[in-house]
């Protein structure tokens, strides 16, 4: 087996869903190669489909006639079900577990395991769980299985320890003992001939034992290696006990069996093999035993599909295929029989000690030889140091790659860019905001259910035009048709080609957006209209300016650039200043380059980068621009040319009812959200002062400073603990150091604009400081 994927779910249930799943990436030498995290949510419709499954499959049992001698059922379980109901419940019991596996952020989990694994490279998979429902459900229907022929699934408990078998003699056969249950109504001489024709095999059969020769047999000093159990057995209080009848007078639980199989475990038993019903609480309690894998059926099985899953995998595992896949391979074969048995391929499930590696078959002959332990190797400590420091920043560097530190990061990008000198107010811009008195001032019926009406609309543009605006962006949706009576205002809409509207692209069919004022002639409506969608990051904290993106056919807003990229081109275009695309794909304006947010820029990992998007330098200081309100305008007369003329003045509302409040890096605990317009005149003025001022826009290194960067920190870390004998010494160079490393961050983001790796250099220092003030203590420097 090349990898292992263990996926626990420790925390939760199918009914209340699992807030943390964790999954793991082992390569094939036991060593932890990578990890993942997620969630799902609750499974309440899917644990309904499956309970209507498992209720439909002895009725599909008893409807061809095999119940009566093959499976057991409770007689007020059967009903009549046609075929075409019951694979239809099939087919949506697919459907429903890739449903929900993609749901939550369980996704991601899969999206990882698909870039670190092939199909080509032989997987087992593991599901870690207490949860019973969740043991139960038929994960081969996973659609990642589809993909990889060579993985397999195993089921695990939480608690699990490497069994510690003693050494024995071998005389190069596998030893089996094979118990021959109770074998009413069903055939195990079948299984019988499959176990008498496997190849260097000592094999006992115990037909209908009685359980003082069972346990007496378990016992045997010499030890086995598989054990073989073909008879009838069920599971018991929620499948986390299970009864053998090992002949047709007694029945035993595992517990019953408890000493005789950890001495069967200790003596070396690698595999043991349930070809019987409902074997899902038989496993569980193995489990506990620390048993390395064993094989069982999850549901009760007809006889022909328990003896056809024995003759196809037992030849394939013992000519030398792997385990997982001699399973695979025989449960796939099952598939042929489900015209007969319905979901025959769904029944067979290993379950798995993650501590242990599967065997092979000559494994099983020869015996599992014992690891050896590498010889110690003596290092001198400038050799340790350099070591040290280089798998720290290693660390870093992973743990950085897999998106762990993204969180502090932005939040250390968001301190610096608070502690930046208050830069003042845009002279370009002007804010005129409807507050929530303004929004009460207007009667109910004109302003329907927007926050300012169309005869208020008509009144602001009115005065704004007397005194000459470049541009005035209303950052308010109007897909409202306007009143004929309005005709003003309707002849603005259509020729006033300094007044830009704003729409809203859908996220999908079920939510189509918003729609532009339908009053903007359609032959420039991608030059008077923008859209206001913004890129909000997993804290819901804007720090990414989009300003262009496809817009979709079901979306409602058929435009593909931002309302404020095209009020920062209509206010440039007076000046003959216009936008071009280079060669490299970047946006250019004037002299200024716009640098596009990638996957992975900065401090990001894996972020949604579509569409053409770059950081927000926000405008350092209390107020982005001079601002008034709509009464102040209407009702005060406060408008004066120095306000308006030649600049750009966005219109949009302060009232929290209609909920356009965001979170920026500004925001803290004791500082409010700010409104969507407020940002809007953000994103403007970074454009325009980038194009005219040629103010800083936000910039990184190419990965490989980065890395250079992070290593750098941790080898001067490991050189001051080491030289530094003098406890006073080491701090002061240690503090001085950080404040160093704090001050360089700072001050290249406040002067040029640029983002450089803080909290992973940082983290990179300390923990070198750390683990080098230890090695102190177990190694002297060398004259």
């Amino acid at each position: 087996m090349n990898q292992s994927v263990v996926i626990n779910f420790s925390e939760g249930s199918c009914q209340s869903g699992f807030s943390t799943v964790v999954a793991q990436l082992w390569e094939s030498n036991r060593s932890l190669k990578t990890q993942w995290t997620g969630s799902l949510p609750p499974a309440l419709e899917l644990l309904e489909l499956y309970q209507k499954w498992r209720l439909l499959y002895p009725m599909m049992y008893d409807a061809c006639g095999w119940r009566q001698s093959e499976i057991e059922f409770e007689d007020e379980e059967v009903t009549q079900v046609s075929e075409a109901e019951f694979k239809e419940i099939c087919q949506q019991l697919r459907t429903g577990l890739n449903q929900w596996l993609n749901s939550g952020s369980f996704g991601r989990i899969e999206r990882q395991m698909r870039t670190y694994l092939t199909p080509e490279q032989q997987i087992r998979i593991i599901i870690q769980t207490e949860d019973t429902q969740l043991r139960r459900l038929p994960w081969h229907l996973w659609n990642f299985f589809i993909d990889y022929p060579d993985a397999e699934l195993a089921l695990s408990i939480q608690q699990f320890q490497p069994p510690i078998p003693k050494p024995r003699s071998r005389k190069k056969k596998v030893r089996l003992l094979a118990i021959l249950g109770n074998s009413q109504g069903i055939d195990v001489q079948t299984d019988r001939q499959v176990l008498q024709q496997l190849p260097q095999t000592e094999t006992v059969f115990l037909v209908e034992p009685q359980r003082s020769e069972l346990d007496r047999w378990l016992w045997d000093e010499q030890g086995w290696d598989v054990l073989f159990f073909a008879g009838h057995s069920f599971s018991q209080a929620g499948d986390t006990t299970g009864k053998l009848e090992i002949n047709p007078q007694e029945s035993i639980s595992i517990e019953q069996l408890k000493n005789a199989l950890k001495a069967a475990i200790r003596q070396g038993l690698q595999l043991a093999i349930f070809n019987s019903c409902d074997g899902l609480g038989l496993a569980r309690q193995l489990a506990d035993l620390q048993i390395p894998q064993l094989i069982v059926m999850r549901e009760s099985v007809p006889d022909g599909v328990a003896q056809a899953f024995l003759t196809h995998f037992l030849p394939t595992f013992a000519s030398g295929k792997s385990f997982y896949l001699s399973v695979r391979e025989a449960r796939e074969k099952l598939e042929g029989l489900e015209t007969q048995f319905p979901c025959a391929c769904w029944l067979p499930v290993i379950c798995q000690n993650p501590a242990t590696i599967a065997p092979s078959w000559s494994q099983l002959r020869d015996g599992i030889k014992p690891e050896k332990v590498p010889p110690k190797v003596n290092i001198s400590p400038q050799i340790l140091l350099t070591g040290v420091s280089l798998t720290v920043s290693l660390l870093v560097i992973i743990i950085r790659f897999l998106g762990f530190l993204q969180p502090l990061e932005l939040k250390a990008f968001d301190q610096l860019m608070r502690l930046r000198p208050d830069e003042g107010m845009d002279s370009r811009l002007l804010l005129i905001t409807i507050t929530g008195a303004d929004v009460q001032s207007q009667p109910p019926k004109e302003r329907q259910a927007t926050s300012l009406s169309n005869r208020a609309l008509e009144q602001l543009i009115e005065k704004l035009m007397q005194y000459q605006p470049r541009a005035i962006g209303l950052d308010i949706y109007r897909e409202m048709p306007t009143e004929s009576e309005s005709k003003t205002l309707i002849n603005y809409w259509q020729g006033l080609d300094r007044l830009m509207g704003v729409c809203k692209i859908g996220e999908d069919a079920n939510d189509p957006g918003i729609a532009a004022p339908k009053e903007i002639p359609q032959d420039n409506l991608r030059e008077r209209v923008g859209f206001s969608n913004t890129a909000i990051d997993s804290d819901n904290i804007i720090r990414r300016q989009l300003i262009g993106q496809a817009s979709p056919q079901y979306s409602l807003c058929q435009v593909d650039t931002s309302l404020n990229f095209r009020l920062a081109l209509r206010y440039l275009a007076d000046e003959e200043i216009t936008d071009e695309v280079t060669k490299s794909g970047n946006v250019k304006i004037g002299e200024a380059i716009f640098q596009p947010v990638e996957t992975n820029s900065g401090g990001y990992r894996s972020i949604d980068a579509r569409g053409y998007q770059f950081l927000i330098n926000y405008r350092a200081g209390k107020q982005i621009a001079p601002r008034l309100t709509l009464a102040e305008v209407l009702v005060e007369n406060r408008l004066t040319s120095e306000l308006v003329k030649d600049r750009i003045v966005l219109i949009g509302t302060t009232d929290k009812t209609f909920k356009d409040f965001h979170r920026t890096p500004y925001s803290q605990r004791y500082f409010p959200d700010i409104p969507g317009v407020v940002i809007q005149a953000h994103m403007v003025s970074q454009i325009i002062s980038a194009v005219k001022d040629k103010r800083p826009l936000i910039w990184w290194w190419p990965e490989w400073i980065e890395l250079v960067w992070i290593v750098g920190w941790s080898g001067l870390a490991a050189l001051e603990v080491w030289m530094l004998n003098s406890p006073k010494k080491l701090m002061f160079a240690i503090l001085g150091s950080l404040i160093f490393m704090y001050s360089s961050c700072f001050i290249i983001l406040w002067i040029s604009g640029g983002w450089i790796p803080l909290i992973p250099s940082a983290i990179a220092f300390i923990s070198t400081v750390t683990l080098i003030m230890i090695i102190r203590r177990l190694f002297k420097p060398q004259n």
